[in-house]
């Protein structure tokens, strides 16, 4: 099989896609809380990067700079395996989301 994503992929096409990947590579596709404990430790990963980028974050030895969209990406593929697991289309449920921040009062601190 040769895994392709559409070239104006929509959300949909994201979670199916990556849904495909795994089943090819032999991932893990029905293990939820494994699944969640990948997903936070790729959003660690994310903060690590964007601190490490930052002119404040400080790095070790031996520790390189990370590349925050890199870790964005495995974020976003961890996002759309656990929608995946839970039956959730994504877009859907962020239309549905929406409504519902639409009708709420915001306030700023």
């Amino acid at each position: 099989m040769t895994l392709e994503l559409k070239k104006e992929p929509t959300l949909k096409d994201f979670q199916e896609y990556v849904l495909k990947m795994k089943q090819e590579r032999g991932f893990n596709t029905t293990d939820k809380f494994y699944e969640c404990c990948l997903f936070a430790e790729e959003c660690g990963e994310v903060i690590s990067a964007v601190r490490k980028n930052s002119k404040t974050g400080s790095i070790g030895s031996g520790s390189t700079v990370g590349n925050v969209a890199e870790e964005l990406a495995d974020v976003f593929i961890y996002l759309c395996s656990l929608a995946n697991m839970h039956n959730i289309d994504l877009e859907q449920a962020f239309r549905d989301k929406e409504e519902k921040n639409k009708q709420r009062t915001w306030k700023r601190l």
